[in-house]
């Protein structure tokens, strides 16, 4: 029983003063943001992220100090990051949709039916804990109108609470999706952007493949597959191709 006491109490003063140093080198990096010191506060940011903490909040800074230094696939990178946990931020999304336009390749998009552009707008509006919380709440409530439902004596209330709990039941379990897929697109990134300036997307996934087109730094691309240090991309506009693993960074 001591040791166990005792294991807690060691990883609970360890995870203490990671905390504290992350703060410490938080509030270190945001003054030398504030200064104009945009490579020293670059530097600072990504030390907290070797820490292993993250937020929107530290890949939105981080993302603010590569554009003060016009390194912009890299502040594109970290908008997406922050993005992942805060998809309706309007901050991030203003400041990724402006640093956009600075990337050289206008890619269209292909049209998305609007039932599935409007399911994705409405799990994009809330993070992945908030729907897991949400989630939790709704399936607790449906559980009182079950109840409701099973000992009213009256009539008109069993059928109300059927109803009432059908439908938080069915919130519940679209906020458990919603939530799943908002972890899973962290925990798995299926996209990546472009690092180098200038790459070219083969057929195949080796040099001797025929050149298809030519993206540059800041795009941003889905990966599909890898293969040997290969991996095969698609952009937004459907058009697909092989391009080397080291030329992008996942999101």
């Amino acid at each position: 029983m001591k040791k166990v006491i005792f294991l807690i109490f060691s990883i609970s003063t360890v995870l203490y003063l990671n905390a504290q140093e992350a703060d410490s080198l938080l509030a270190k990096a945001n003054n030398l943001f504030v200064d104009g010191k945009y490579q020293h506060a670059v530097d600072s940011y990504e030390n907290i992220l070797k820490l292993g903490y993250e937020s929107p909040e530290l890949y939105y800074n981080l993302g603010n100090a590569y554009y003060k230094q016009n390194i912009i696939a890299r502040a594109i990178l970290n908008y997406e990051k922050a993005l992942q946990l805060a998809p309706n931020d309007n901050d991030i999304n203003y400041n990724l949709e402006l640093t956009n336009r600075l990337v050289i390749d206008k890619i269209e998009k292909l049209p998305v039916f609007f039932v599935t552009g409007w399911v994705r707008g409405l799990k994009n509006l809330f993070s992945s804990d908030f729907w897991a919380i949400l989630s939790i709440v709704t399936f607790v409530v449906s559980l009182i109108f079950i109840s409701f439902y099973l000992y009213s004596r009256s009539s008109s209330f069993k059928i109300l609470s059927f109803w009432l709990g059908f439908i938080v039941i069915i919130i519940s379990f679209t906020s458990f999706i919603f939530s799943y897929q908002q972890k899973q697109k962290i925990l798995i990134s299926d996209t990546a952007i472009v690092m180098n300036p200038t790459v070219t997307v083969k057929s195949s996934p080796d040099a001797s493949g025929t050149d298809l087109f030519v993206i540059h730094e800041g795009t941003k691309v889905w990966v599909d597959d890898e293969i040997s240090g290969w991996n095969e991309i698609k952009l937004s506009d459907g058009s697909k191709g092989w391009l080397k693993a080291e030329d992008i960074e996942a999101i």
